[in-house]
C-alpha cells in the first residue's frame, strides 16, 4: 500500500510558475505509474501529466510544453510554468500498479490575473 501527500500548493498570478510535489510512503514505491490529476469547481476530475515506472512521461494537450512531470526515490514533482486562469485546481497525485488506485488529499492551485 502507498499513502500519498501533496504539497506546494498556492495563489499565484498567471505567467507565474508553481512545484507540486507529492511524498510517497509505503512499500513497492519504485512499482507505481504515478500521475498528476487536477479538478476545478464543476468540472470532472481530469489527467494532467503521468510519469511510468520506466520514466515515459505523458501529458495533456492543455499543459504540454509548459508542466513537467519528474519522479524521484519516493517523490513525484510536478513543475507548472507559465500557469493560466484555467490551470486553477485541485491537484491530486495518483499512483497505480496491477489494478491498484491511490490518491493522496490533494492541493489547492490558484491563479489569480
Amino acid at each position: 500500500q502507498v499513502q500519498l501527500v501533496e504539497s506546494g500548493g498556492g495563489l499565484v498570478q498567471a505567467g507565474e510558475s508553481l512545484t507540486l510535489s507529492c511524498a510517497a510512503s509505503g512499500t513497492g514505491f519504485s512499482r507505481y505509474d504515478m500521475g498528476w490529476y487536477r479538478q476545478a469547481p464543476g468540472k470532472q476530475r481530469e489527467l494532467v501529466a503521468t510519469i511510468a515506472v520506466d520514466g515515459v512521461r505523458e501529458y495533456a494537450d492543455s499543459v504540454k510544453g509548459r508542466f513537467a512531470i519528474a519522479r524521484g526515490r519516493n517523490t513525484v514533482r510536478l513543475q507548472m510554468n507559465s500557469l493560466k486562469l484555467e490551470d486553477a485546481a485541485v491537484y491530486y497525485c495518483n499512483a497505480f500498479s496491477g489494478g491498484r488506485s491511490y490518491w493522496g488529499q490533494g492541493t489547492q492551485v490558484t491563479v489569480s490575473s
